[in-house]
């Protein structure tokens, strides 16, 4: 079988629970020998990210410490170009990726807009999409709600013959049921958020004290930077 190289891609403000899941599901059903986890700039549909690019990064990287084959890449936090999803696929094929089956790790949730996303139809011949069911959208009704791509669409196990063509991977697996915005809320409240973020990632939005209000006098060590806008449609 050919070697499978998996993107998931996203905000990550901050990574939780749900995007682990889902990258886990991919890598499990898939057999991914390597998955790389990017942390995108400011996307278009979204505000600008509450934590910093540093930050960010730092949540992802500590979030896939503990998982064999995970890696966190700032590839797109270095450039000063806007990233649009599109433009990381080409950057992973030129690094020699293209050679490998090339898999784009993304929620259902997220995967619904990809009508709305820049270089769409052609992004889906850059890579594979993996999409998993997330709370409220299970894959099942990914043919309904995307008939034109319901021809593409394809159900695991995938052998490599098959996988020759780019195609659209449907995975339901279980994922937890939080996004980022539940979080920053709960924090913002005062609540815990035990158990939605990985243990590594909560102690380190309590050390830096992300998503809190500022005590008066504190400096703002963490208010959102001004950052090129970004373009990566990813999940929340």
């Amino acid at each position: 079988m050919a070697q499978r190289i998996g993107i998931l891609g996203g905000t990550f403000d901050p990574i939780h629970c749900g995007h682990v899941d889902v990258g886990q599901a991919v890598q499990d059903v898939l057999g991914l020998s390597r998955l790389f986890v990017v942390a995108a700039n400011v996307p278009p549909h979204r505000p600008q990210p509450f934590a910093s690019a540093y930050h960010r990064f730092a949540m992802a990287a500590l979030a896939v410490a503990s998982r064999p084959g995970w890696r966190a890449t700032d590839l797109e936090l270095r450039l000063d170009t806007p990233s649009y999803t599109s433009g990381t696929l080409q950057r992973f094929r030129e690094r020699g990726f293209a050679a490998t089956e090339l898999y784009f790790v993304i929620g259902a949730d997220a995967f619904v807009d990809i009508g709305s996303w820049r270089d769409y139809p052609a992004i889906l011949d850059l890579a594979h999409f993996a999409v998993v069911s997330r709370p409220g959208y299970p894959v099942d009704e990914l043919s309904h709600r995307l008939p034109r791509l319901a021809s593409r669409m394809a159900r695991p196990p995938i052998d490599s013959l098959t996988a020759l063509d780019p195609m659209i991977v449907l995975i339901d697996a279980p994922t937890a049921d939080v996004s980022s915005t539940v979080i920053r809320r709960k924090l913002a409240a005062g609540e815990s958020i035990a158990g939605l973020v990985p243990a590594g990632v909560q102690r380190h939005i309590e050390q830096h004290g992300l998503y809190t209000p500022m005590p008066p006098g504190r400096r703002a060590s963490d208010a959102p930077q001004a950052q090129a806008a970004g373009r990566f449609h990813g999940q929340e």
